[in-house]
């Protein structure tokens, strides 16, 4: 299950990002983390940009919304969501979970 924490103005999500993939996609959940597959690759940062880019747009949401708390330069990573909560995101995610 997707690991999803309300905060006071939003939520906190957790994510394993695997970067250089052929696709940008979401591929399901591991050990309660989304688990996101992202074209760019981890030099300087930018899978981090794509990330935030990429859930933002899935999110329909500004990018500066989403904030890197930690992970900057892991796989794993904590991001907070301003503007929604947990039940919120789990909603919007949730057909790119099923199939």
């Amino acid at each position: 299950m997707l690991r999803l924490t309300d905060s006071i103005d939003g939520c906190v999500l957790s994510v394993r990002a695997h970067p250089g993939a052929k696709r940008n996609a979401i591929n399901g959940v591991h050990d309660g983390a989304l688990k996101i597959s992202l074209t760019t690759t981890a030099t300087d940062g930018r899978a981090n940009e794509a990330l935030i880019a990429f859930l933002a747009e899935k999110l329909r949401l500004p990018k500066a919304r989403i904030a890197l708390v930690s992970g900057q330069t892991n796989r794993s990573k904590v991001l907070r969501i301003t503007g929604l909560n947990a039940e919120e995101v789990r909603t919007l995610l949730s057909p790119d979970l099923v199939g």
